[in-house]
């Protein structure tokens, strides 16, 4: 694997085909970051885009002493989903999505509609917690990395995400796969 800034030093001396290798490595994982924050995959494509073409203009600006490449491009796609969810302007409650009243869970609840109600849920927490849960579960990025991103302490990190894990425990309470 080709080190990142050995290509980006390569698009910055005009080499643009360069970018290629580096979308192709992120654009999965910013496309799932920002379908996790925002709920809606036909729209985190068009903000994928527009984190790629945001990276592509501020590439520059990136400083390898700073952080990493990939806590950078994160961020990026971090405050660009922000932005959405803003202009959106959700309605933020406390109250959860109903679970259906059942005796055997298990057998009126396929796995499909569990992953489902996760996600409706995951939709109810606060950008702050969403975040932090999206960055630590399914990006796999450390607790230091998200606090980058994020701009707050690692302690405030630890804080968000067991909060949302147990906004999510609490949905799911009774439910047995």
């Amino acid at each position: 694997m080709v080190d990142e800034e050995i290509i980006i030093k390569e698009i910055l001396s005009g080499n643009t085909e360069s970018f290629k290798v580096l979308v192709q490595r992120y654009e999965r994982p910013v496309i799932s970051m920002v379908k996790n924050l925002i709920g809606d995959f036909h729209e985190c494509e068009d903000i994928a885009q527009d984190v790629f073409l945001e990276v592509y203009n501020k590439l520059g600006s990136f400083n390898a002493e700073k952080g990493k490449f990939s806590t950078w491009l994160f961020t990026i796609a971090r405050n660009k989903s922000i932005n959405i969810l803003k202009k959106k302007r959700p309605v933020i409650t406390d109250e959860f999505p109903e679970l259906p009243a059942t005796n055997t869970p298990i057998e009126e609840l396929t796995e499909k509609e569990i992953f489902e109600l996760l996600d409706k849920v995951l939709q109810t927490l606060s950008t702050e917690h969403k975040t932090a849960f999206v960055l630590a579960e399914f990006e796999n990025l450390s607790y230091e990395e998200i606090a980058q991103i994020e701009g707050i302490k690692t302690g405030t990190v630890k804080s968000r995400i067991n909060r949302a894990k147990e906004k999510l425990r609490k949905a799911v309470k009774g439910i047995e796969l």
